[in-house]
C-alpha cells in the first residue's frame, strides 16, 4: 500500500470503494471502526479518517453518529422492507428484540458476486460449488459431440425447442423421480434456465406482489432477495433439525394466510439438516388445511441419500412443486434445471415460462439426457459423494483445531460454524488475506451481526486458510 503515487488515505479508500463496488461489501454492512482499521493497516488513525471522508464524498458510504460508518443502501424509489417479523414481533434467534420494520434483505448480487467472486487461485471456503476440477469430466464432452453431429445439430439449432422443454431429458428425469417414489410424468415437467429460475417460475405464477410467502431462516439470500424483488411479504421460519418450526409455521397461517411456503428439505443450506417424516407430514397437513403449496428445492439430490424425505414423495405433487437442477454436480454454465408440478398447474407456468425465456435450449439437454440414461450422471455422483465425505472429515478437523464450533451436525456439501467473533468484520479481514468467507448475516431475511459463518467442505480443507483465520480472530 505504501508504494503509489496515491496517498495512503487514498489507496485505503480505493480498497474499500472496489469492494463496495464489486458488492463484496453489501448495503449496510459496517467497515472497520477508525481504531481497527488503523491498527489491522498500520496506519494512523487520521488517515482512516481521511480515507473514509473521501468515501463518503464518493457517496459509497455514510457515517451514523455514535455507531459508526456504513455502506450506503441504494434502493429503488419506492422499495419497501418486505420481511414479516415472526408471530409475537420479535426476530428469530433474538429474544425480546421488537421489530416494527425489518430491513431490506440482501441484495442478490452481493451474494452472487461474493461468493464468486475471483479471490486469486487460493481456494475458497465461501464457495457455494464444488470446485471445478471435482466437476471435470470426460462423458458431457462426448455426449455434446453425439448430440451436436450432422443433422442434429441443425435440429436443436434452427428452431425453437419444445415448449416444456426436451421429450427426452423429461422422459428421463421421470424415471429418475419414479425411482425415489414421486409419481411425475414427463407432462407434469418442465426444464427451466437452473433451478432459480424454476423458483422464479413458480413465484410469479402462484403467488402475486404483495402476498406472503413462508422461507425457512436461516437460508439462501439470493431467495430472500429474490421474493423481495417480486414485492412478496416474507415469512422467515426457523430451521432445526427435524425441519421448520411447525408453531411458527402455523401461526402464520392463521395471521398472513401465506400462499407459499419455500423449503429446501434435504441437506438444507447452510445447516446440512435433513427433514424428518413426522415434520415433512405436518407440514403437508399445514399446506391443506390452509391452501398453501409447498416448494420443495431439492438442489443437492445428487449428493443426499436417496431415501432422504421429501416431501413431493409423501404428497405424491398434489401440493407440492419439486425443483432441482445440475450446478451443483456437474455442469454450472448449462444451467439445466427443472420443475415437477401438480397437473392443473402446469400450462400456466408453462405460459410464464413462455413469457420469460420461450423455450430452453434442447442442445445441452439432450446431452444431459444421454448422460443420465446410460448412467454417467449416477456414477460421476458416487464419485463426488465419496470425495466429499473425505474433504468434510478433514475439514471439521481443521476448523475445530482453529476453535471453532460447530453449530449443526456436519452434513453435504456444507457447514454451519460458529467462530465467536462478528463474522462480517472477519470477512473483511480475510478478504485482505485473498480469502472469501460467507458471513452468517447472509442467510437471514434481516441481516443481522452473527458470529456464524457457511463454509464449503470440497473448499476448507486447506490448512493455510485456518491458520491465517486463527491469526485474524486473535486479534478480532
Amino acid at each position: 500500500m505504501r508504494h503509489s503515487a496515491q496517498t495512503l488515505a487514498e489507496q485505503l479508500a480505493e480498497r474499500f470503494a472496489s469492494r463496495i463496488r464489486d458488492r463484496l461489501m453489501a448495503p449496510g454492512a459496517r467497515l472497520p471502526s477508525v481504531r481497527q482499521c488503523a491498527e489491522q493497516h498500520e496506519l494512523s488513525p487520521s488517515t482512516v479518517v481521511a480515507a473514509y471522508d473521501l468515501l463518503q464524498a464518493q457517496g459509497l458510504v455514510q457515517a451514523q453518529r455514535n455507531r459508526g460508518f456504513f455502506v450506503r443502501q441504494r434502493l429503488p424509489a419506492g422499495s419497501v422492507a418486505a420481511a414479516v417479523p415472526p408471530p409475537g414481533g420479535t426476530t428469530p434467534g433474538v429474544p425480546g428484540n421488537p421489530v416494527a420494520r425489518r430491513p431490506p434483505p440482501v441484495n442478490a448480487a452481493t451474494l452472487i458476486r461474493g461468493m464468486f467472486h475471483q479471490q486469486g487461485e487460493l481456494p475458497q471456503p465461501g464457495m457455494g460449488v464444488l470446485p471445478p476440477d471435482w466437476m471435470a469430466s470426460h462423458f458431457m464432452q462426448a455426449a455434446v459431440r453425439r448430440v451436436s453431429s450432422g443433422k442434429a445439430l441443425d435440429d436443436a439449432s434452427l428452431r425453437y425447442g419444445e415448449p416444456l422443454g426436451d421429450g427426452h431429458l423429461r422422459r428421463v428425469l421421470a424415471t429418475r423421480l419414479q425411482s425415489l417414489g414421486m409419481p411425475a410424468e414427463p407432462g407434469q415437467i418442465i426444464t427451466t434456465v437452473g433451478a432459480t429460475h424454476a423458483l422464479d417460475l413458480v413465484s410469479r405464477t402462484l403467488v402475486k406482489r404483495g402476498d406472503c410467502v413462508m422461507v425457512e431462516e436461516p437460508g439462501w439470500a439470493v431467495e430472500f432477495a429474490r421474493l423481495d424483488a417480486l414485492g412478496m411479504r416474507i415469512l422467515p421460519v426457523p430451521r432445526g433439525p427435524a425441519g421448520p418450526d411447525l408453531a411458527v409455521m402455523a401461526r402464520y397461517c392463521e395471521e398472513h394466510a401465506p400462499k407459499l411456503f419455500v423449503s429446501v428439505s434435504v441437506l438444507h443450506n447452510p445447516t446440512g439438516y435433513s427433514l424428518t417424516p413426522p415434520s415433512a407430514h405436518r407440514v403437508l397437513q399445514l399446506a391443506q388445511q390452509h391452501g398453501f403449496y409447498v416448494v420443495e428445492d431439492d438442489t443437492y439430490s445428487h449428493i443426499a441419500p436417496e431415501h432422504a424425505t421429501r416431501m413431493s414423495v409423501l404428497d405424491g405433487l398434489q401440493r407440492t412443486i419439486y425443483i432441482s437442477g445440475f450446478a451443483k454436480i456437474l455442469a454450472p454454465n448449462w444451467r439445466v434445471g427443472y420443475l415437477a408440478a401438480p397437473p392443473e398447474w402446469v400450462e400456466r407456468l408453462l405460459d410464464t415460462k413462455l413469457l420469460s425465456t420461450l423455450t430452453t435450449p434442447s442442445l445441452l439437454e439432450r446431452a444431459l439426457a444421454i448422460c443420465i440414461e446410460q448412467g454417467q450422471l449416477r456414477r460421476h455422483a458416487e464419485r463426488i459423494r465419496t470425495r466429499l465425505d473425505a474433504a468434510r472429515n478433514r475439514s471439521v478437523k481443521l476448523a475445530v483445531a482453529a476453535g471453532c464450533r460447530f453449530a449443526t451436525e456436519p452434513a453435504g456439501l456444507f457447514g454451519w460454524v460458529d467462530t465467536g467473533v462478528d463474522t462480517e468484520a472477519l470477512a473483511q479481514r480475510l478478504l485482505d488475506e485473498g480469502y472469501l468467507i460467507a458471513p452468517g448475516g447472509l442467510f437471514h431475511a434481516a441481516r443481522a451481526p452473527s458470529t456464524l459463518m457457511r463454509i464449503n467442505f470440497a473448499t476448507s480443507q486447506d490448512a493455510a486458510f485456518w491458520r491465517v483465520y486463527q491469526r485474524l480472530v486473535a486479534k478480532t
